[in-house]
């Protein structure tokens, strides 16, 4: 039996990366898929066919998650379209890094905005329909540096602290109504942006980490399946770190 069967999830920054590899492997799981990214581009519609030839419902939407507007509307259509929402993975983020000396504050504002006030506008949307169902799981894409903090990334490590935060307070409020939230921090990932790093940068990361080496965004995706699924039933306001043993 396939675990997320028949389940609809809401992804925010799916196009690619990280967000995309939990899309592909919910649909797997037999979830049906609405995603979102700022616009609707080569990438969507490429994730979509994707997410479409699993055999499940899928959608890509275009759709700003830093905008509370924006949210709502999309929450909405979402399940309207869907029928409901039973899993929010909440992973749209970007960076900016910089040592403070030269951050500016759009920097810092920008980043806070994606980063840690779409993580409000889509729950808060989402709770609705959760509290209606009396059932839900919220999964928050923290990153390790959010635990341990990074030198040069003041404003991405304060927003990915303030989702956990937000993680634990959500847990504690929506548990009695049966709505999970949980975060997960991941650390050295390979994706399109880990892949520009110089490779004499990339091997320094490796030897810090005890497995030796980076995670892939389909590592990321099978956490996510378990806390997608019943498989957690009873795992509420944690942070599960997928680092390597690089954050322990």
């Amino acid at each position: 039996m396939k675990l997320l069967e028949g389940k609809v999830a809401l992804i925010t920054g799916a196009s690619r990366g990280i967000g995309k590899a939990i899309a592909i492997r919910y649909a797997q799981e037999g979830c049906n898929i609405a995603f979102s990214d700022v616009r609707r581009d080569e990438n969507m519609e490429l994730c979509e066919k994707e997410l479409l030839a699993l055999g499940v419902k899928a959608k890509g939407y275009a759709s700003n998650a830093a905008s509370f507007e924006d949210s709502e509307k999309l929450v909405e259509t979402v399940a309207n379209d869907f029928g409901g929402i039973d899993i929010l993975v909440n992973n749209a983020g970007i960076t900016r890094d910089n040592l403070l000396m030269r951050m500016q504050e759009k920097d810092w504002d920008l980043i806070m905005d994606v980063n840690l006030k779409s993580v409000f506008n889509l729950t808060h949307a989402c709770q609705k329909i959760m509290l209606k169902q009396r059932s839900g799981s919220i999964i928050n894409m923290s990153s390790v540096v959010g635990v341990s903090g990074n030198a040069g990334q003041s404003n991405y490590s304060a927003s990915k602290a303030g989702i956990i935060g937000f993680t634990k307070s959500i847990a504690q409020e929506l548990g009695s109504r049966n709505i999970r939230c949980n975060a997960v921090a991941p650390g050295f990932i390979i994706t399109d942006m880990t892949a520009q790093l110089p490779e004499d940068v990339r091997k320094d990361w490796e030897k810090k980490i005890p497995l030796r080496r980076g995670g892939t965004p389909e590592e990321v995706a099978k956490v996510c399946v378990f806390l997608g699924s019943d498989l957690s039933s009873y795992v509420s306001g944690q942070v599960i770190n997928v680092c390597g043993a690089m954050n322990c």
